[in-house]
């Protein structure tokens, strides 16, 4: 018995030995400690690559973010900072650092870098496929022929002519492959005639360039000019890839055959499945989004597998994609910020890494760089130039184009990093066509903003509108010749009714200006009995009594979305009508005109928020509005928030953004301005109280609908107005549109006038505002402004007398500070009306010197805490600047 245990224990004792050493030995489980037992990550492992491929992007995406912040001052596209950040970490600077490329960028995590960058650039051009919207094209197809016809023949013709030296010159160079000279002229061709469409619409859209002619032209001969440039580098690919020119005829075929089957095949079936799964209304789901994106890289298989490069099946599907309902956008705005912060980053440093300025060593290769940068700027530039020209635009507006037209960005870079992968292009050659590109690049935005600068498009928009002669600059009147304003005419300006006005429209505003509005709108008719058809003809005999309605007053609301520098943003100004028709805050504006006798109208504009003042400014201008309403924003931002929380209400006027945006539009405002702060006006949400709560149990759940809150329609829609009247240009447009606003009868109103005593600070007194004629501030002084005072209150329609009181306060040397005692005992008194509202002149050179954008009176109101609302008037021409 003992003999078996022994016998039986050294058995076991030998298997588990033998077992332990076999799975010591094979190591089938990596170890899980990790850098606690000595692992290095930057050591490259085939069977587990994303720890250092998560090391190499982090380095990328930080190192391009760096970049682009000082680049970003200079106004340069993003993919600048990726391609120098590339050729930094690339051998040119960094890896020439002993160990940093072999530590970082060793040669066998290439290829997966390489993996995840292209597949980031088969998204990507999918997505350029969904931005392209061939409507630009087709709107403006004549024009937009011809130059990007020009645009494409030149460059292409003097490509070809470069092509001899450079495939003489660099053929012979290691790593390069047997091609033919025509094959090769072909791609430089390309390379020197292609247009970087996406690069495109961001400059325009820095430059706020997107909605001008020059703007819509260089869109529609950049669509043009993207087409056609793919479907020539697949010509060339095909042409690289086949075995004889034969075969390359059936790969274009093939091709050919595929884009009509997509065509008249897939696109209607992904149609009926868009509509079957309501993706066009209602936006695409989770499955839609799957389904394109599988349709997307699908095609891109397809195109890959025939000998054309996979971008190009990705780029036709985004082609086909719907743009009704804003589909496309929608998808975009699925895909491209992934694409956009981690995969093209990837793209665009690889090419930065093959870029080896070092090899730019000699005199012959620095020559074939001076050349390849002039003919590939120099031909886009004049052909595009001329061709603008010859089609009536005037030489700035050409040069603009042409200069446009020469950027070549990262599209530029996908054709030289096909050239290098087919080893078409040397690395020296490569590296000739990297600077070129970075160089055109570069320059596009400092050239155009050189050339088309705000002031000339201004300029050259009124001189085509006949309002000023194009040598003086000065305005035209009847006869044709100019003049200078005096003070006749701004008297006149000041003393007209408001008959239209343009108002900024703001989610978070639209009830209380909507109230405000109606105000403007006179009285709302009464209610006609009526009768059925059938029984009209009855009293055919009677005559009806027709009330004569007067002229309604013109409003014109202007709705701003942000346009920022993603491809979703840029694409929805070619969707900017449909937006106009179906905009909610549009629509129900327009109810406003069919209650009251106001002419409604409105519009969407999509620009960048930096330039939402000067857009208001200039679209009031074109409208040839008497008046600009401003609300300011419930929640002190810019941006349109829902949800306004009891916090930002209360510090919604200390927000700095939306102050610089009030003050830079009145400041360059051309017409009467007026900022509406709400405080407690009709239409304003009321804040849950929170001061009780309970807790939900099974019994108070029934109950539950008690808590909310119910809008109970008020029964005094009455308002009284408070006016200090200091005088000067505002407050006299102030009092204009005061009692404008009284001639509707569910108005009362207090006019004070506070006469500047003898003991007035030096400080108070008015001055000539900053770049503002001295002859507009000469027609009043203050006994003229006394004397306007009386005999406004002398002349008093008979409807108002018993609605508006005048009143004159004594002369004080603390005018504002008695306007606030008055004003705190004016309002108020009728708790349960529709709001209050103190009108003030904003008079920036009166009161205090520290005061900001509203002006001193305003700010005192503001502070005293009053529960009122505020209209703070600007007359034109009175602005700071």
């Amino acid at each position: 018995m003992a003999t078996i245990t022994t016998t039986v224990t050294d058995m076991v004792t030998t298997t588990l030995t033998t077992t332990g050493t076999a799975a010591a030995s094979t190591a089938r489980a990596p170890a899980q400690g990790g850098i606690l037992e000595g692992m290095n990550p930057t050591v490259y492992n085939p069977s587990s690559p994303i720890i250092l491929f998560i090391i190499q992007a982090g380095i990328i995406i930080i190192f391009c973010r760096l970049l682009h912040y000082p680049l970003s001052l200079l106004r340069q596209p993003r993919v600048i900072a990726e391609v120098i950040g590339g050729i930094i970490l690339g051998p040119s600077i960094m890896g020439r650092i002993p160990g940093f490329t072999d530590a970082i960028f060793p040669t066998e995590s290439i290829p997966n870098l390489s993996l995840v960058a292209n597949l980031g650039l088969v998204l990507f051009l999918f997505i350029v496929g969904l931005e392209v919207d061939l409507r630009y094209f087709v709107s403006n197809w004549k024009l937009a022929v011809s130059v990007g016809v020009a645009g494409m023949a030149l460059p292409f013709g003097l490509g070809c002519a470069i092509s001899w030296g450079l495939y003489h010159e660099f053929r012979d160079e290691q790593g390069l492959e047997p091609v033919a000279f025509g094959t090769f002229m072909l791609f430089i061709g390309i390379a020197m005639a292609i247009t970087a469409f996406p690069v495109l619409c961001r400059i325009l859209t820095e430059l706020k360039l997107l909605s001008t002619p020059v703007g819509v032209i260089v869109l529609s001969a950049g669509v043009g000019n993207d087409v056609i440039g793919w479907i020539l580098l697949a010509l060339c690919v095909a042409l690289v890839n086949a075995g004889s020119g034969l075969t390359a005829l059936w790969v274009l075929l093939t091709c050919l055959g595929y884009a009509l089957f997509l065509a008249f095949a897939i696109r209607p079936g992904f149609m009926w499945v868009l509509r079957r799964t309501r993706a066009l209304q209602d936006g695409p789901s989770q499955g839609v989004i799957a389904l394109t994106l599988l349709l997307a890289l699908g095609s891109a298989f397809f195109t890959g597998v025939i000998g054309v490069h996979p971008i190009f099946g990705a780029f036709m599907m985004g082609l086909i994609c719907p743009h009704q309902g804003g589909f496309a956008i929608k998808v975009t705005e699925k895909v491209e910020d992934l694409v956009g912060a981690l995969f093209l980053p990837l793209y665009f440093t690889l090419s930065g890494l093959s870029t080896n300025l070092g090899l730019l060593d000699t005199g012959i290769t620095w020559a074939y760089v001076i050349a390849v940068i002039a003919v590939a700027f120099c031909a886009k530039f004049v052909g595009c130039s001329l061709a603008a020209r010859l089609n009536g635009l005037v030489w700035r507006e050409s040069f603009s184009i042409g200069a446009l037209m020469s950027c070549k960005g990262l599209v530029e870079l996908i054709v030289l990093n096909i050239g290098l992968q087919a080893k078409i292009l040397s690395t020296r050659t490569f590296t000739i066509f990297v600077v070129m590109a970075l160089v055109t690049t570069f320059a596009t935005t400092p050239l155009t903003a050189a050339l088309y600068p705000p002031w000339y498009q201004r300029k050259l928009e009124a001189w085509k509108r006949g309002e000023i002669d194009w040598d003086t600059g000065l305005p035209l009147n009847d006869s044709g010749s100019g003049f200078e304003e005096d003070g006749l005419t701004q008297e006149k300006l000041e003393s007209s009714r408001v008959k239209s006005l343009v108002v900024y429209l703001r989610l978070d505003n639209m009830p209380t200006m909507l109230a405000f509005l109606s105000l403007l709108g006179g009285k709302q008719a009464d209610a006609q009995e009526r009768k059925h058809p059938r029984l009209e003809n009855k009293d055919a005999d009677v005559p009806a009594l027709v009330e004569e309605k007067k002229r309604p007053m013109d409003v014109h609301g202007v709705r701003l979305i942000e346009l920022t520098d993603r491809s979703s943003t840029v694409m929805k100004v070619a969707e900017v009508d449909e937006y106009s028709a179906y905009d909610p805050v549009l629509n129900t504006f327009r109810v406003l005109g069919q209650l009251y006798n106001l002419a409604v109208s409105g519009e969407v504009s999509i620009v960048p928020e930096n330039s939402y003042a000067d857009h208001l400014v200039s679209r009031a201008s074109e409208e040839n509005a008497n008046l600009l309403v401003l609300p300011w924003s419930e929640t002190g931002s810019m941006s349109e928030a829902q949800t306004i929380s009891k916090d930002s209400e209360q510090h919604k006027l200390a927000s700095d953004s939306y102050s610089s945006f009030v003050a830079e539009a009145l400041n360059n405002a051309r017409c009467n301005t007026a900022v509406f702060v709400n405080r407690g006006f009709s239409g304003t949400l009321k804040q849950r109280t929170h001061e009780l709560t309970r807790r939900v149990s099974a019994l108070s759940m029934r109950s539950s609908h008690r808590e909310h809150q119910t809008a109970i329609p008020n029964s005094d829609r009455s308002h009284h107005i408070f006016l200090p009247y200091f005088g000067f240009a505002d407050g006299r447009v102030a009092l204009r549109l005061l009692l404008q606003l009284a001639e509707n009868p569910e108005i009362t109103a207090t006019v004070v006038h506070f006469p500047q005593g003898a003991g007035i600070d030096a400080d108070e007194l008015p001055s000539s505002p900053k770049g503002v004629r001295t002859n507009l501030e000469r027609t009043f002084s203050k006994e003229d402004d006394t004397a306007l005072f009386a005999t406004l209150q002398r002349s008093l329609a008979t409807e108002l007398e018993n609605r508006v009181v005048f009143d004159t306060a004594a002369a004080s040397s603390s005018p504002i500070q008695d306007a606030i005692t008055r004003m705190e005992a004016e309002i108020g008194q009728n708790p349960r009306n529709g709001g209050d509202i103190v009108i003030v002149g904003r008079n920036t050179h009166f009161g205090s010197s520290d005061a900001n954008c509203l002006g001193s009176v305003a700010d005192a109101v503001l502070a005293s805490g009053a529960r009122t609302s505020l209209l703070v008037v600007q007359a034109r021409g009175s602005g700071g600047v």
